[in-house]
């Protein structure tokens, strides 16, 4: 499988220097040349499948030859040693909830992935590679998690300073080791424009960088295990499935296209963001005009100008029209994001946070175009992240998971910058 950057096709790589070099040298992000139906016999029987083989037969079609099958098939235990629950909501609405791993976020999966993808690359090698992450809430924990104590692989992570939460924060500043986080005078995309710059800095070229953000293959197209996994358990009901994403940077929802392009039976997708409306503005007028990034309840999902998009505009070969007939956007406000989490708590006395109502929302609306479909969104994280904004808006106390106890009481570290400059003079040091 050879992998091309989306601002020339003709730059084309392997699996493995895609996710070592994380952004092509023209800027742009990769993808992958070719991606091949899955034969129809393996959605017959997909409901006898195990997680694990589901992800195998999924995925390494994009790996190849370059990770062999047992050390493949490795990675993927260790990638999926958690469950992915769907539970109802109400008639026809499914929670999917991928929260289940170390950190309680989505993101657990991608992290895992692609820490032990690099750790294989490395296996035989004294070379150190530099993973440059930008995180607007969960991704820096995840990669945190994932990369804590990987061989040959240093980890910073730059977060925007005030605009994450308290547990979110200290999951990333809290591990040392080989994890750093710089704190960032500024909002996500900033750090992202940080990062991406770094990566075509030739001055910073030894220092090995890549990425752990979803513009890397490696944490990017793990995403869309969830998806099937959502069939395998929804595809009893004989029904149009209807899926809605929360969507910030459009990782996720940009992989499950992926896997509809594989077979996978999905009739329509659903981008549900927060007040940064980039997309649902497109869809309406056909103009792709990004605006900066505004501060949320649903954090992780405050991006202005959605990185992975113009992968799904790839898939779609930028006919906004064929788009349509798969994908719709809908924008929501604070109010009504804890408008729906209320009204989820009182109809099923299900606690969903910021990013998942916003989810339920799109969904319900989407629903009305589909009345005889059953739906499920995506729950990213669990709500004990975003306790500050859960307990008052439902009058609850949450009990705090083990996961999240491990970190409370450790000491926040963490380096503040303002600049790109500041930036390359530390990783310079």
């Amino acid at each position: 499988m050879k992998y091309y950057s989306l601002n020339n096709k003709d730059n084309k790589v392997s699996f493995q220097e895609a996710v070592i070099q994380g952004l092509a040298p023209d800027k742009g992000l990769y993808f992958p040349e070719t991606i091949t139906r899955l034969p129809q016999s393996f959605f017959d029987e997909i409901e006898n499948l195990s997680n694990e083989e589901i992800a195998f037969e999924a995925i390494k079609q994009f790996v190849g030859t370059e990770i062999p099958e047992p050390e493949l098939k490795q990675i993927l235990n260790e990638t999926l040693s958690f469950d992915f629950p769907l539970v109802k909501i109400e008639e026809a609405i499914f929670s999917l909830e991928l929260f289940h791993g170390p950190t309680m976020a989505f993101k657990d999966v991608g992290a895992r992935f692609m820490s032990r993808c690099l750790a294989y690359f490395n296996r035989d090698k004294n070379q150190k590679n530099t993973v440059l992450v930008a995180t607007s809430g969960d991704t820096g924990g995840a990669v945190a998690s994932g990369f804590l104590g990987v061989k040959g692989v240093e980890v910073i992570i730059l977060y925007p300073s005030g605009k994450v939460s308290d547990i979110q924060e200290r999951q990333l500043t809290t591990l040392g080791q080989n994890i750093t986080a710089l704190e960032v005078d500024g909002v996500f995309d900033d750090c992202q424009d940080m990062v991406k710059k770094a990566f075509l800095d030739d001055d910073l070229k030894y220092k090995n960088l890549t990425s752990a953000n979803s513009i890397n293959i490696a944490r990017w197209l793990p995403q869309m295990f969830y998806f099937f996994f959502a069939y395998k358990e929804l595809k009893k009901y004989n029904k149009d499935l209807i899926v809605s994403c929360p969507s910030g940077n459009f990782g996720n929802i940009c992989a499950g296209i992926i896997a509809k392009k594989l077979g996978l039976p999905l009739a329509h997708f659903v981008a549900s963001t927060n007040a940064n409306d980039t997309v649902p503005r497109f869809l309406e007028n056909g103009i792709y005009n990004a605006k900066p990034s505004i501060a949320t309840i649903s954090n992780a999902m405050d991006v202005g100008n959605p990185s992975n998009f113009v992968r799904i505009q790839e898939m779609y070969n930028n006919d906004l029209k064929a788009f349509k007939k798969d994908f719709s956007s809908y924008t929501y406000n604070d109010e009504e994001t804890k408008f729906a989490m209320k009204n989820i708590h009182v109809n099923s006395g299900y606690i969903a946070e910021p990013h998942g109502a916003v989810g339920y929302l799109g969904l319900k609306k989407e629903l009305l175009n589909y009345p005889n479909a059953v739906g499920f969104f995506l729950e990213t994280a669990h709500p004990i992240k975003f306790l500050d904004i859960v307990e008052p808006v439902l009058n609850v106390k949450l009990e705090i998971p083990k996961q999240i106890e491990s970190v409370l009481n450790k000491e926040k570290l963490s380096v503040k910058i303002k600049s790109y400059e500041e930036l390359k003079s530390f990783l310079n040091k």
